[in-house]
């Protein structure tokens, strides 16, 4: 079957360390830090009381008063940053045929803070007091429907839900929509709103994120011998993809080629990641093979890298059982270091500083990197960013329930 070209044209951006695409990416090349004390609740009796927030943040900005109301955070995340894709594309929905036009949006969580806020309401007072707008403001697809309804695109349209793949299965099955046919442009990417009294206080109970209260800023250190944990991050990313005819078509600026995609499971653990990274491994390698890309081809990769034991050191593991000595020419980075782990919206604001990357030629820091896991001994890119022509990138995201997924960007050639 003759597989036509993806492109990608438009991006939005929320994040810890900046609120649109221009912001973030500059947050990312002066390694700027988005932890902070949790402002969202009360953490007094809480083990972690830090967070990578939102800051500044105005819903308004995107949606009219009344529809604030009848949404959950995550999905006024996914408007605002889906709005900001579609303006950067430049697209005219007016003349253009919404019919090929889709959406796929995730969520990891979904709606946690309504959950957690009807629940209360319920306790408090009983049925009656539960929302008639509780569980469309909840289910993890409605951004996806939100999407769709606001901009009228009628292609393919649903959510994906893969813990911290999430918005990289989003990708991975929009390019394949377009890939194959059955729409030329489509909205994808992901979304989250975590950072809530029971999603803290659940993370903390298995022991997942990090603790250093009196040492916040330094918490989140991807491959550092003395990281204990993930830092809980929150925003959105969206990424306009299109058939690179009808991009060219209509005169479209064009950031980068998606070139492949890698999608495995571990069948192993409901947290932990199989033993020496297999599935990450073969993520990888079918991403390759599926662009027909050799592993001496890749520069650079934004590694999952969420700052945890057994995620740094199994990545690590697999990227040197696949590009062999290679893996000690490649630079690698976790920007997670800056943003905090965004969960189901990681895959999209990763897959965007990936593509910056490519685009300016310059790769964003591990920043708190101070002395390495011994068994974490690639170049990571501790604290500075670095100067380097990138031709072929990936960028990785695995998932509690061994879920692996991982794009394969090229740099762009007419």
């Amino acid at each position: 079957m003759h597989k036509r070209r993806v492109v990608v044209t438009g991006m939005g951006a929320l994040t810890p360390i900046g609120n649109n695409v221009k912001d973030y990416w500059e947050g990312l090349i002066a390694g700027k830090n988005g932890a902070n004390l949790i402002t969202k609740f009360d953490t007094t009796d809480f083990t972690t009381k830090f967070a990578c927030e939102l800051k500044g943040f105005n819903p308004e900005d995107f949606i009219d008063k009344k529809e604030i109301k009848r949404m959950d955070p995550y999905t006024w995340y996914s408007i605002a940053t889906s709005q900001m894709a579609i303006e950067d594309s430049n697209v005219d929905l007016n003349s253009t045929d919404l019919d090929r036009f889709g959406v796929i949006y995730g969520s990891g969580i979904g709606g946690m803070d309504t959950f957690e806020k009807q629940t209360l309401a319920y306790l408090q007072g009983g049925p009656r007091k539960i929302s008639p707008f509780f569980v469309p403001m909840m289910i993890s697809d409605i951004a996806a429907g939100q999407i769709s309804i606001r901009f009228r695109l009628k292609g393919p349209n649903y959510a994906t839900t893969s813990a911290c793949a999430t918005a990289t299965h989003a990708i991975a099955d929009a390019f394949v929509h377009i890939q194959r046919g059955t729409a030329d442009m489509m909205v994808c990417g992901g979304s989250e709103a975590a950072i809530t009294p029971m999603a803290i206080g659940g993370f903390n109970s298995a022991r997942a994120i990090s603790t250093w209260n009196d040492r916040y800023l330094e918490a989140s250190r991807p491959f550092d011998k003395d990281r204990n944990g993930f830092v809980m991050g929150e925003g959105s990313g969206t990424l306009i993809l299109e058939e690179l005819s009808h991009a060219v078509k209509r005169n479209a600026k064009i950031y980068c080629e998606i070139v492949g995609i890698g999608l495995t499971g571990d069948a192993f653990h409901v947290t932990a990641p199989a033993p020496d990274g297999e599935g990450a491994f073969r993520s990888m390698r079918e991403a390759l093979r599926d662009g027909g890309i050799a592993p001496e081809q890749i520069d650079y990769i934004n590694a999952h890298g969420t700052s945890t034991e057994l995620n740094d050191k199994n990545e690590t593991k697999a990227i040197k059982n696949l590009f062999g000595e290679h893996a000690y020419k490649l630079v690698i980075s976790s920007t997670k270091s800056m943003t905090g782990h965004l969960l189901g919206a990681a895959g999209a604001v990763e897959s965007i500083a990936t593509i910056l990357a490519i685009r300016n030629s310059k790769i964003p820091p591990t920043i708190n990197l101070e002395e390495p896991d011994p068994e974490c001994d690639l170049n990571y890119t501790p604290k500075v960013t670095v100067q380097r022509e990138i031709n072929y990138a990936l960028s990785n995201t695995f998932g509690f329930g061994g879920h692996n997924s991982t794009i394969l960007f090229k740099k762009f050639e007419g």
